[in-house]
């Protein structure tokens, strides 16, 4: 089977790559697990500098990997720029803090002696997708492998350089040759990989049925996972917000990656007292972003990332549209070559409509009125997803209340969600299971071994 990559942008063919057969699949894996053997020997401070070095590649290649990025899946080249920086600034992060988030830990109990400590587990697969192909791939292969694993990657078959580069970059840091691969892998052989002895835990990114599966064939075969999965994550507009900065938020919150990111702002739930002028300035700022070459620096608004996509856009639209949902901006895709969709907001928005119902990957932002704090709560509450979310108040205090209240993994009051090394992320519902970053997705693959010492009487 082959794999074709087009760029969205264009409509053009890129590249055409061939599916490795499961044989190969597996001797990948089996090599991975032969790097592990030594690897895990190595201590974190050995470890370590591999990262510094890896970051260092990742500042001094970053206009090749930016320009990867966007070709293959079309955000702008400015956003792509900056998810390069971020993952430097991941492989700083950890490559700091590594031996103080894996320090044994002594604890008091009966014996002379207890303590507990942390002990990689083997081959990790990844299953990662396209919308951050290096941040995605990235965010799981540091923490897995600075823990002592090794990883194999099933990128997402639209990303393929992305992933190539990835693994080019481990080794251009000086990591062993087989401590992070890449597989161009179908169905069959990532289930084979799972149910088979050698990979010790699964880490997958993306929809929610697509972790449904995963889950059901890594519990069969007893292996650690953790899910990154959909969101529907609600920006909650309270009465006493600023709204000309919730508006400007809310357009960044929501066009990243055109609006397709899991922790987007997807619902935007607004007090009755602010709808109007928040929807008003909010299709504005919408209206007035820059589509273009997405590898022009002064284009804001990319292509979403295939034809399909841009169809499921349209369809979900037209049936909320149907059913009573006005479109105050945007609305369409746009008449020029490429997957784009115009910047979109939809006001009279009901909950049971297609585009607050479900996760819209792509630039639509529905509006939902609501009266007060507590019906804003038991609407964002009201989702099957709990993966992010925002709050929005001049009340420090009461946004922190607020936010304790969301289901959600992750809550940000007065700031757009986002993802940051240095603390947890995941989700709750059908959002997934488990989590990543910070010293919790460190220990996410690791065997969290008790160690107790008595006297010999």
């Amino acid at each position: 089977m082959r794999i074709e990559t087009i760029n969205p942008a264009t409509e053009e063919i890129l590249q055409t790559y061939e599916t490795m057969p499961r044989s190969q699949v597996e001797e990948v894996a089996a090599r991975s697990h032969d790097a592990f053997l030594a690897w895990r020997r190595l201590c974190v401070a050995e470890r370590a500098p591999r990262f510094t070095a890896l970051a260092d590649v990742l500042r001094r290649r970053q206009e090749e990997y930016a320009r990867t990025i966007t070709l293959e899946m079309g955000k702008p080249i400015v956003e792509s720029r900056a998810e390069v920086a971020k993952c430097a600034f991941l492989c700083d992060v950890y490559a700091e803090r590594v031996e103080e988030w894996l320090r044994d830990e002594i604890v008091a109990a009966d014996g002379k002696q207890h303590r507990v400590v942390f002990e990689p587990l083997g081959v990790i697969l990844s299953i990662m997708p396209w919308n951050f192909p290096f941040w995605q791939a990235l965010r799981f292969g540091v923490p897995a492998l600075i823990a002592g694993n090794t990883s194999v990657l099933k990128h997402a078959s639209n990303v393929p350089r992305c992933a190539l580069a990835i693994e080019g970059a481990f080794h251009e840091a000086g990591f062993p040759p087989d401590a992070f691969r890449v597989v161009f892998a179908d169905h069959e052989a990532v289930g084979a990989l799972i149910e088979g002895g050698i990979v010790r835990g699964v880490s997958l990114t993306g929809s929610t049925a697509a972790g449904a599966r995963i889950a059901e064939g890594a519990g069969r075969a007893l292996k650690t996972i953790v899910l990154e999965l959909g969101g529907s994550d609600p920006f909650i507009v309270l009465e006493d917000a600023d709204v000309e900065l919730t508006a400007q938020r809310a357009v960044q919150g929501r066009m990243v990656a055109a609006g397709q990111s899991c922790i987007a702002a997807k619902r935007f739930i607004v007090t009755e007292n602010l709808a109007d002028d928040f929807t008003r300035r909010f299709a504005e700022r919408m209206a007035a972003l820059v589509a273009g070459d997405p590898l022009d620096d002064r284009t804001q608004v990319g292509p979403v990332v295939n034809g399909a996509a841009l169809r499921e856009l349209e369809a979900q639209l037209a049936d909320s549209v149907a059913q009573g949902a006005r479109v105050v901006t945007g609305g369409a895709r746009l008449p020029r070559p490429g997957y784009y969709f115009a910047p979109t907001v939809v006001a009279a928005v009901r909950p049971e409509m297609r585009i607050a119902a479900e996760e819209v990957f792509g630039p639509i932002a529905p509006v939902l009125v609501v009266r007060d704090e507590d019906a804003a709560v038991a609407l964002a509450n009201a989702s099957e997803y709990g993966l992010g979310g925002s709050v929005w108040t001049r009340d420090l205090a009461r946004g922190v209340r607020v936010a304790r209240r969301l289901e959600a993994g992750t809550t940000f009051v007065n700031g757009v969600v986002k993802s940051d090394p240095r603390m947890p992320f995941g989700g709750v519902k059908k959002s997934g299971v488990g989590r990543e970053l910070s010293y919790h997705g460190l220990r996410a693959f690791v065997n969290v071994k008790g160690i107790s010492v008595y006297e010999h009487a």
